[in-house]
């Protein structure tokens, strides 16, 4: 028999082949079928960069109104998902909530056509059209306020701000919001997107797969990351602490959020745009104390770390961007899933295409032989 070399958390090892996304993490390089990252946040729109995504090509000019207008009429959630979010702790994270929504969304679509494009067409609609009310439903309801109604005359971005704060968004801050969804859309085989289609090879539905994915991504080593970097800056409070925090940091041999990447080697493209971003908002906006925190943070662990591949990642300056925005900074996370559930079904419709149930194996490293004891002997 032979024996597989053992990897911790499959570090390495191909788990399928895909042709949604790719990265050169020593070249800072991210494509989305193909399609440069920085072309996409320059020229596309998140809805535009979903299709892509899940149906392999750019959409025509038909096809994208067709999609977004799907979209647009399909916000709405059912009362009864409203009404059992109601019933949901406020101390309880949005994550935990918006998993157990989703989830919900099953029991009344539970009928599984995995074959039928139309039953796929009708899950990708729901999902990414009610996931962001979901979100901002659970926003207003945890501070004892009913949910707003989704705005069908508003576009996919400035209709989730519009839910959150029952206020049209500024036009900067809702084209910014957008280029935001479009950077967390995608990103290979991560944690939450390996998740999913494991979920997905059982064929269970796509609401399962999403409620798994989201599961995932809420740990602080994935998409809760971007939670804690705020946290760090607050704490660290002022420039003139940034260099003695980072110095015990790397004595302790702690982790410092919001850098460091699994795969990149160089600044993450993502954070770069995001960085960009973050100025735009503060021109108009004023402000931000905590981004001289976090460029002076940058350049004392590129001092120290650059020779490592520890750079920025894309949650070191998103936090700043939605922080700018007025988003409360438990659901930072949320809005990732907003994006990424596009990515998700993405893997979902190509795991489909060529299933094969994940089985993998392990590396036993228990005892043998050992006999039963009586209780009365142990």
């Amino acid at each position: 028999m032979t024996v597989c070399e053992f990897r911790p958390g499959l570090e390495g090892i191909p788990a399928a082949q895909s042709s949604i996304s790719y990265v050169d993490g020593q070249k800072g390089i991210l494509e989305y079928r193909g399609i440069r990252i920085e072309e996409l946040a320059e020229k596309s729109t998140f809805l535009e960069t979903a299709y892509l995504l899940i149906w392999g090509e750019l959409p025509n000019k038909e096809e994208l109104e067709a999609f977004e207008h799907e979209i647009r009429y399909h916000r709405r959630i059912k009362y009864r998902i409203r009404d059992m979010m109601k019933c949901f702790p406020e101390s309880g994270h949005p994550m935990d909530a918006l998993q157990a929504s989703a989830a919900a969304l099953g029991l009344f679509y539970s009928r599984r056509d995995l074959h039928n494009p139309v039953y796929i067409r009708d899950a990708v609609v729901r999902l990414m059209a009610t996931i962001p009310t979901m979100v901002a439903a659970f926003q207003l309801m945890r501070q004892g306020n009913d949910p707003i109604k989704p705005r069908d005359d508003l576009d996919y971005s400035g209709n989730f701000l519009y839910m959150l704060n029952e206020k049209e968004p500024d036009p900067l801050a809702a084209k910014i919001f957008d280029i935001c969804l479009i950077l967390h859309v995608e990103h290979t085989m991560n944690a939450s997107t390996f998740s999913a289609r494991v979920t997905a090879s059982t064929l269970t539905d796509p609401y399962a797969v999403v409620a798994s994915a989201v599961g995932t991504l809420g740990g602080p080593l994935h998409g809760g990351a971007n939670e804690e970097v705020i946290q760090m800056l607050e704490e660290i409070g002022s420039v003139d602490n940034v260099r003695p925090y980072v110095d015990d940091l790397l004595q302790r041999k702690a982790k410092i959020m919001g850098f460091g990447h699994r795969v990149y080697k160089v600044k993450d493209p993502r954070a770069t745009i995001l960085q960009n971003l973050a100025e735009q908002l503060f021109e108009k906006f004023g402000y931000d104390k905590y981004y001289e925190i976090a460029q002076e943070m940058e350049r004392v662990v590129a001092e120290k770390l650059s020779g490592k591949g520890i750079y920025p990642n894309v949650d070191f300056y998103s936090g700043l961007v939605y922080r700018k925005m007025g988003i409360p900074t438990d659901l930072f996370t949320p809005i990732f899933a907003i994006a990424r559930v596009a990515g998700w079904l993405a893997h979902w419709k190509e795991q489909l295409a060529e299933n094969r149930i994940f089985r993998p194996t392990q590396v036993y490293n228990g005892r043998h032989e050992i006999p039963y004891l009586p209780i009365d002997q142990r």
